[in-house]
């Protein structure tokens, strides 16, 4: 059961993105600098969200836009979070949930602002004729949307200058260890794992496109159902496929490691074991698109470097 929760969580946000969600939004003040100024009008994905005064009560349902808040000092004006936003220590975790929210149980605790990754069973509406500023960021298809996401919650809590400096900052340090990737890693095949009944990714998600940065192949591409963007591959598969590397991005929720994998039968000879080319992921890192994509980026860069080394 805790495994298939964790599916569901890791991958349900992204999935609806896959599904045609977009994730479009701008921003209008009265005063276009990096000075907060309030009151702010954003542009969300089609509707006008007018945020009268500086929030300092948010509640964040999406473990990512927590992340973004307490990455862009925004923290302190935060009171609560859902029961999947584990980080960072400090947020104050609740029993609320960003799959099946309650309105009451929300709207008791007085937000003056409120984050979601998706719209489910009519929340925002809810929450919107309740006279409460509601922003949905759905999962970002690539960096670009995640940069645009952080802006935006800059904007939306008066941390503007906080907010560029977590983008400058993370533009740096991501192309800094992409810099690392040598030559002869392009091509460079690769298999993501979700869970141990071998869910996965394509290059067509976010996580996809992270790998494609270190310009590694994915042999999910080639899945029979891998216009879904999150295919169930077959042991047979992988095997025939024989990545070079294998990112474990279920070692949290299933206990996976690069033990277990080589006792899976037929796993033995895979070329990615025999070579010590199994990279063990933290399953939220490699989940979520906010600050700690930094993180994801250097683990991948490290497991190109363990093959290309040898």
């Amino acid at each position: 059961m805790f495994k298939k929760i964790h599916v569901v969580v890791a991958v349900s946000a992204l999935f609806l993105t896959a599904c045609g969600q977009s994730n479009t939004s701008s921003v209008e003040s009265a005063a276009p600098t990096v000075a907060a100024s309030f009151p702010v009008t954003i542009e969300n994905n089609g509707t006008s969200v007018v945020i009268p005064e500086q929030p300092d009560a948010i509640i964040s349902l999406s473990p990512t836009a927590t992340e973004i808040l307490f990455a862009i000092d925004a923290g302190d004006q935060v009171i609560a979070v859902d029961d999947q936003s584990n980080y960072p220590a400090e947020a104050p975790i609740s029993d609320l949930s960003g799959f099946t929210p309650n309105l009451e149980s929300i709207v008791a605790l007085s937000p003056d602002l409120v984050v979601v990754s998706f719209d489910v069973d009519g929340i925002v509406a809810a929450l919107t004729a309740a006279e409460i500023p509601v922003l949905v960021q759905y999962a970002a298809a690539t960096l670009d949307d995640t940069y645009l996401q952080i802006a935006e919650l800059g904007t939306a809590t008066g941390q503007i200058e906080k907010a560029e400096e977590l983008t400058t900052q993370m533009k740096s340090d991501i192309d800094a260890a992409i810099a690392q990737v040598p030559a002869e890693a392009a091509g460079l095949t690769y298999f993501h794992e979700l869970d141990n009944t071998l869910y996965t990714v394509t290059s067509a998600t976010f996580i996809g496109s992270v790998y494609a940065l270190a310009g590694l192949t994915n042999i999910a591409d080639t899945a029979a159902d891998a216009a879904s963007g999150y295919p169930q591959l077959s042991p047979e598969f992988i095997v025939d496929a024989d990545p070079a590397i294998v990112f474990l991005a279920d070692t949290k929720c299933c206990g996976q490691t690069a033990e277990t994998l080589a006792q899976r039968p037929g796993f033995e000879g895979l070329s990615a074991i025999a070579n010590n080319s199994v990279v063990e992921l933290d399953d939220d890192v490699a989940s979520r698109w906010g600050p700690r994509t930094v993180d994801f980026v250097k683990a991948i860069v490290d497991g190109v470097l363990t093959v290309t080394a040898k």
